[in-house]
């Protein structure tokens, strides 16, 4: 059956890819992106889709959206950062939080009342495999994503009875881009003279780490058509399945 889903941060990644794939299968998909540049390259680059400028920190962009009766909304926009916990400026925190925790917070109680009404809805939160591990340099990330865990675990649990299912999914390192961004942010205002300047050789072995041998994001975009599809879900989705074992080892 064909539904109606919107995705926050479609403009590139698995948003634009998650879009263009679900409406490759009939579904009427609301892309949104933060700026209206993006919505503009969006258009031109996939016509099929509804294109919208949504910017989840925005209050009446948020407000705007409200108009919107969806079956599916995806939150997948998010911002990155990495860096020491030490030393990360804390406007680049507030930043973080503002955009990964808040605004998905916002934009998901925005479209609620018309699935509540409804009966029926799905909400899926793109959270990260950071969202249930933390280490060296991926703090700041991480911290936002483990507040998203808190937030659609409770959410699942609160919303089921109105008909409303909430899903988490959990990406590893996936080459959108993304990772490399966000790997290479904290050089911006780290270095010496920070008090975690000692770790600094640890610190760039985790980006590059994390920034090799990166997977193909379609496998994601995948996932989530299927997420949207599925008559029902599991609270959390790895990607790739197989870093479920790695995190048990991990966290035991």
């Amino acid at each position: 059956m064909s539904k109606t889903v919107m995705i926050t941060g479609a403009g590139s990644g698995f948003g634009k890819g998650t879009a263009i794939a679900l409406a490759a299968r009939g579904h009427k998909v609301i892309a949104t992106t933060e700026t209206v540049e993006q919505a503009s390259d969006l258009r031109k680059d996939a016509p099929q889709l509804q294109v919208e400028k949504l910017d989840i920190t925005s209050a009446s962009d948020v407000a705007g959206a409200s108009k919107f009766d969806v079956d599916v909304l995806i939150n997948n926009a998010g911002a990155g950062q990495t860096g020491p916990m030490a030393d990360v400026p804390m406007a680049r925190v507030r930043h973080l939080f503002e955009v990964n925790v808040f605004g998905t917070l916002a934009i998901t109680q925005a479209l609620l009342p018309k699935m509540a009404a409804r009966g029926s809805g799905r909400v899926i939160i793109v959270s990260s495999i950071a969202g249930v591990m933390a280490g060296p340099s991926f703090g700041p990330y991480s911290m936002t994503k483990h507040a998203l865990e808190a937030m659609g675990k409770s959410m699942r649990a609160e919303l089921a009875p109105s008909g409303i299912d909430v899903t988490l999914i959990n990406p590893g390192p996936y080459n959108t881009g993304f990772n490399d961004r966000m790997a290479a942010s904290m050089w911006e205002w780290f270095g010496e003279g920070s008090i975690s300047a000692p770790a600094t050789d640890l610190l760039r072995a985790i980006g590059t780490m994390v920034t090799t041998n990166q997977l193909d994001p379609i496998d994601v975009a995948n996932k989530l058509v299927e997420l949207v599809e599925a008559e029902t879900t599991t609270e959390n989705n790895f990607m790739p399945p197989e870093i479920r074992e790695l995190i048990k080892a991990q966290i035991g």
